[in-house]
C-alpha cells in the first residue's frame, strides 16, 4: 500500500480552508483509495467500542429506532447501529465514500446517502432518536465548527441522543493543529447553547503510539 503523505494532506486541507471550502477536500481522500476501504487512512475498520458498549447497555432505545450517522466514512459505525436493530440513515459529503460503503456492504440495510451537514433535507429536522458523530467537527475551521454543532443538534428528535466522539485538547493549546481537536468548552456548547443534557462524558487516551487524547460524550434533547 502506498505510504500516506501527511504533509500533502495538511497542505490540501489548508488550501481548501483558505478558499472557504472546508469540506471540498473530503472526496479526494476516498477517490485516492480507489475503491479499497482499507486505504482510507483515518478508517479504524471497526465500530467504535464506546458506541457498541452504549448500544449493549441501552437495548430498549432501539424501540424508537431512527438513527443517523454523520460523515459515515467507510461504514463501520452505521453497520453496528443497523445490527443492533436501528433503521439507519448514514450520510457523507463524499460521493466516493458512499459508493465505497455500498460496495463494501452489498446486502446492507443501511440507507447510505450523499448529503451535506450544512444543507441536509428539511425532513431530517428532529427526526432521529440516535445521532452518531465521529471526528467531523475537528476537521472544520472557525465558525463552521459552531454551525456543524447546531446542524447536528437539529437532527435529534425530542428525548433523542447524540453520541459524540472526537480528539480532545486542553483549553488554549494545539490551536494550529489540523485536525483541530475539540476543547471541553466547545463540547459544552451542546449544553449551554443548544440546551441538551449531558448524560455522560469520558476523556480517554486511545491506543496509538503516542497516545492521542479523546472525548466520548453523550447528550440528550429533552425540550
Amino acid at each position: 500500500m502506498e505510504e500516506f503523505d501527511y504533509k500533502a494532506y495538511i497542505k490540501m486541507v489548508k488550501e481548501y480552508q483558505e478558499k472557504d471550502d472546508p469540506t471540498g477536500w473530503f472526496d479526494n481522500i476516498y477517490k485516492n483509495a480507489k475503491g479499497n476501504y482499507k486505504a482510507v487512512f483515518w478508517a479504524d475498520l471497526q465500530a467504535s467500542p464506546y458506541l457498541v458498549s452504549w448500544l449493549k447497555e441501552n437495548k430498549k432505545i432501539k424501540e424508537k429506532n431512527n438513527a443517523c450517522v454523520i460523515g459515515c466514512g467507510v461504514g463501520d459505525d452505521a453497520e453496528a447501529l443497523s445490527e443492533f436493530g436501528f433503521k439507519v440513515t448514514a450520510f457523507d459529503i463524499s460521493a466516493s465514500a458512499i459508493e465505497l460503503c455500498k460496495n463494501r456492504y452489498p446486502n446492507t440495510k443501511v440507507n447510505y446517502l450523499v448529503a451535506d451537514l450544512f444543507d441536509y433535507p428539511k425532513e431530517w429536522f428532529e427526526k432521529f432518536n440516535v445521532v452518531y458523530e465521529c471526528n467531523t467537527i475537528q476537521v472544520l475551521p472557525g465558525d463552521y465548527r459552531k454551525k456543524a454543532r447546531k446542524a447536528m443538534s437539529n437532527l435529534i428528535a425530542k428525548d433523542g441522543y447524540i453520541l459524540f466522539s472526537c480528539r480532545s485538547r486542553k483549553e488554549g493549546e494545539q490551536e494550529d493543529d489540523i485536525p483541530l481537536p475539540l476543547s471541553k468548552s466547545e463540547l459544552d456548547e451542546f449544553i449551554n447553547i443548544d440546551g441538551l443534557k449531558e448524560i455522560s462524558f469520558l476523556a480517554y487516551d486511545d491506543t496509538q503510539e503516542p497516545s492521542v487524547p479523546h472525548f466520548f460524550a453523550i447528550y440528550q434533547k429533552l425540550i
